[in-house]
């Protein structure tokens, strides 16, 4: 497919999106300093607790937020504090990248265990590459119940997001960045059975097959 058409502007009817009225503001060093600060959170492996997204509207198509000024699409994810139970994490991640509270939507299921990506050395600043490898993530589905208009990208004082969209629940993950699409891949596959769905056979491909992809 093509680029993913991008749905922007205040929330005044039926679709929701973001507003462009503010300069949006990427993560700073300041708080990338203050994750890697919590160290304390990060396995022995080297990995970082973390929860991961997937909200899915009444048609069971997935909720895709577009990274601030970049071309990268992603599902809401964010770290678990020191003390949260990964579900009280879940929400007040959703709340502050989606702009949605609890009752705006309901938990469908959550994966088993943990799902792990490593983040290539250069993403990583030089001072924590010795304890910092990646995240490790429990993924929930959601069902939203709340309106589309319910949606805030502008909750937080820095948003992560800065556009919003749909998307059947089987897209090609090529929008993705590299390094998370098998963490997709394999939390879309495990919470698809809360949906009584079955994995696209086409889609699946470029997993079983590397060569396929591109193709």
């Amino acid at each position: 497919p093509g680029p993913w058409p991008v749905r922007r502007g205040a929330c005044r009817g039926p679709a929701g999106a973001s507003s462009f009225g503010m300069p949006f503001v990427k993560e700073s060093d300041a708080s990338s300093r203050d994750h890697y600060k919590k160290s304390k959170m990060i396995d022995r492996d080297g990995y970082r607790p973390n929860v991961g997204i997937v909200l899915v509207n009444a048609r069971n198509d997935v909720f895709w937020a577009k990274r601030v000024r970049e071309h990268a699409w992603q599902f809401p994810q964010g770290g678990i504090q020191s003390g949260e139970t990964p579900e009280e994490a879940m929400f007040r991640e959703l709340q502050e990248e989606v702009g949605l509270d609890p009752h705006h939507v309901r938990i469908l299921g959550r994966t088993r265990d943990w799902l792990r990506y490593d983040v290539p050395r250069h993403w990583v600043r030089r001072d924590a590459r010795f304890i910092y490898r990646g995240q490790k993530q429990i993924w929930f589905l959601l069902r939203l119940v709340g309106r589309d208009c319910d949606v805030s990208l502008r909750r937080s004082d820095k948003p992560e997001f800065d556009a919003w969209r749909w998307q059947r629940y089987w897209v090609p993950l090529d929008a993705v960045v590299d390094f998370k699409r098998e963490v997709y891949q394999l939390a879309l596959s495990e919470l698809a059975r809360f949906l009584s769905m079955e994995p696209d056979p086409d889609w699946l491909r470029p997993f079983e097959d590397p060569a396929a992809v591109g193709s």
